[in-house]
């Protein structure tokens, strides 16, 4: 494939969900995209639920300031293991993140 920092499925599928979710966020925020970053908000309370942490769905579902805190940080350990396809997805249709 041509283009300098073209980024392969393949290569994002070896990439650590902490690694992931700071490309797509760095990208999303350097590019403006808040459309990115609502969707990633969104997810968050499944991908919570997802790794367990049922408890912070509900509080994450009424707490704006909650979502925003969990986007940043939400490449960190089974939540960012349960976002990588959501972060995969993103770089892989902003291969210059």
């Amino acid at each position: 494939m041509e283009g300098v920092g073209l980024v392969e499925t393949d290569q994002l599928q070896e990439m650590s969900a902490q690694e992931l979710h700071d490309r797509s966020v760095r990208y999303a925020v350097r590019h403006g995209d808040f459309g990115f970053l609502w969707e990633l908000l969104k997810v968050i309370p499944a991908a919570e639920a997802a790794s367990g942490h049922d408890g912070e769905t509900a509080n994450d579902l009424t707490r704006v300031s909650a979502l925003l805190s969990d986007a940043m940080a939400s490449g960190e350990g089974e939540l960012g293991e349960a976002l990588r396809p959501f972060y995969i997805d993103y770089l892989s249709k902003h291969p210059d993140a």
